[in-house]
């Protein structure tokens, strides 16, 4: 086992080194929104967080001109493209967190309801689109202030539209579905012209007239392999083998929970004692009923769904549970919090995913809060006045703050004549334990550095300072890796648990320190950047960047 050294963590996989994690029976209050950017100049489809607090968005090279024009009077220019031929306006930006400042980038092929993710180096690898994109690999190395993307023509085997990407523990991505696609395959490839894999799960969930099993909900389970939800149904995945080795219950009403009928689903917290995961649960919810998207097509909009199911998918004979959200949901995103909490934001009332579809925005986040009891899990949070429909987007800073962005439920750049305009504004929220009240019990992080590398299994100390007394029975570290985020999904969001055998200790005048051990293995933490925060009876420091490998 290394040395130990002074350590922190910070975004969107979402892992726990901690003493324990406790809940608390006082209720989260209701959250603060700010405007940011009026306008960033195009639509939020797509958002990653990357190691440098910058965030990588783009939308479609289709929609016509943008709001934003090219640098250096660059232009895009395609021949196939059926609105501009020539295009000197930017469909990709890099947005930076602490100047709140936005620089346009240049994507050549069409990211239309692609995907990705981050690689172990901070490198964001984001694979396949529409059109002339659907093979394409696009890479963007954030390792200068000038980096632009990179496209990589035929990097894939089959086209990838509505597909969902996984960080594996090899640090490999695996491509999962899309449509039309009932495969998957790897990347980068380990043999030259390596094939797609069959997945008939994807042709059993599939409804040829709707294709309700777009943008699956996948999840690295702590047995390395993968948990794939589908529609209504799940399996976990032996993708080593392309071998099925369980097929789960339908959830409850069997409605289903992938686009179009766009549900969420996160992986919950998991809690890691001397090297052991306790349990391994799954929560999905919202979405929109059986026959919505036809409904909304002939100009009926269904309500939306307000259960969730929670399975542990670790149990001999595993069952879903229901539970009732306050608010029924269909397009929401849910986001982990730094505290182990659940955000679940954006999204309509009524009808689905796609095109005019969507009614009724739901401007009232929820927290949930999955260490409660079962009916006491769910607080409403104070809305926004921007509605976030289809094609919007969420994720978490490191700051412990959510970005907010995106909604074009509709064709192109529509700002008039339309029941949502598109929306070009980025805000974030605030949950509440950013409260300035809440600030003398703040934790705030000393060492170890930002960027730090650290080991599996490696035995750590993270020391920090507390402008109060602090309850040494109500520290955490939580670990968290930086998600992708797109229709409602955060590929590869992660929150972990670790066993810090009550090892916090006052080291000096307001300083304390815990002890713990970084992940086991790459199963239960892929490799590559996570957020670390120190969590204080419920409050997150700011997080701070470490490597895991």
């Amino acid at each position: 086992m290394a040395s130990p050294h002074l350590i922190i963590f910070s975004s969107s996989f979402l892992i726990f080194f901690t003493t324990t994690l406790y809940p608390t029976a006082a209720a989260p209050t209701a959250g603060s929104w700010s405007l940011l950017q009026s306008t960033i100049g195009i639509t939020a489809m797509h958002m990653q967080l990357l190691p440098t607090d910058h965030v990588i968005i783009f939308d479609r090279t289709d929609f016509g001109a943008s709001n934003i024009s090219l640098p250096d009077g660059k232009c895009r220019e395609d021949p196939y493209d059926k609105v501009l031929k020539k295009d000197c306006t930017a469909h990709s930006v890099e947005y930076d967190v602490m100047s709140n400042s936005v620089r346009p980038l240049m994507v050549l092929t069409d990211v239309w309801c692609s995907s990705g993710a981050l690689m172990s180096d901070g490198s964001l690898v984001q694979t396949g689109g529409f059109n002339d994109g659907d093979h394409v690999v696009r890479v963007f190395n954030n390792s200068c202030s000038s980096c632009d993307w990179e496209e990589r023509e035929y990097g894939l085997v089959q086209r990838r539209w509505y597909a969902t990407n996984h960080i594996l523990t090899d640090g490999r991505q695996i491509v999962i579905g899309g449509r039309r696609q009932f495969n998957y395959e790897f990347y980068p490839k380990t043999v030259v012209l390596e094939k797609a894999y069959s997945l008939p799960f994807l042709v059993q969930t599939n409804d040829p007239n709707i294709e309700n099993n777009l943008y699956p909900f996948v999840f690295l389970n702590t047995d390395g392999n993968l948990f794939i939800f589908a529609n209504n149904r799940a399996i976990l995945f032996k993708y080593s083998r392309n071998r099925v080795l369980k097929t789960f219950p339908e959830i409850p009403g069997s409605d289903p929970r992938n686009y179009p009928s766009t549900g969420s689903a996160v992986l919950l917290p998991l809690r890691v004692v001397q090297g052991n995961v306790t349990a391994v649960e799954v929560l999905v919810c919202g979405g929109a009923p059986k026959g919505a998207f036809v409904n909304a097509q002939n100009g009926k909009f269904d309500g939306a769904l307000n259960s969730c199911g929670r399975i542990n998918i670790s149990n001999h004979d595993p069952k879903w549970v229901v539970e009732t959200m306050p608010l029924a949901r269909v397009m929401g995103d849910m986001v982990l919090l730094p505290n182990g909490d659940v955000l679940i934001i954006n999204g309509g009332s009524n009808g689905t995913a796609g095109w005019e579809y969507g009614r009724n925005p739901v401007l009232n986040p929820l927290i949930y809060r999955p260490y409660n009891p079962i009916n006491s899990r769910f607080y409403v949070q104070n809305p926004s006045t921007i509605p976030r429909m289809y094609h919007s987007t969420a994720v978490l800073l490191r700051d412990g703050r959510v970005l907010v962005g995106g909604s074009n439920p509709h064709v192109y750049y529509n700002f008039t004549n339309v029941l949502f305009p598109t929306e070009l504004s980025l805000e974030a929220i605030s949950p509440s334990y950013l409260d300035p009240n809440s600030s003398w019990i703040q934790p705030k992080i000393i060492s170890p550095v930002t960027q730090t590398k650290m080991q599996y299994g490696e035995q750590i100390v993270v020391r920090f300072t507390v402008q109060n007394q602090v309850n040494l029975n109500r520290i955490s570290v939580t670990l968290i890796a930086p998600s992708f985020n797109t229709h409602s999904f955060s590929m590869n969001q992660r929150l972990l648990v670790l066993d810090g055998s009550n090892t916090t200790r006052g080291v000096g005048q307001l300083t304390y320190e815990v002890n713990t051990t970084t992940p086991p293995t790459g199963h239960i933490a892929p490799p590559g950047y996570y957020m670390l925060f120190v969590v204080h009876q419920e409050i997150p420091s700011e997080g701070i960047w470490v490597v895991i490998h």
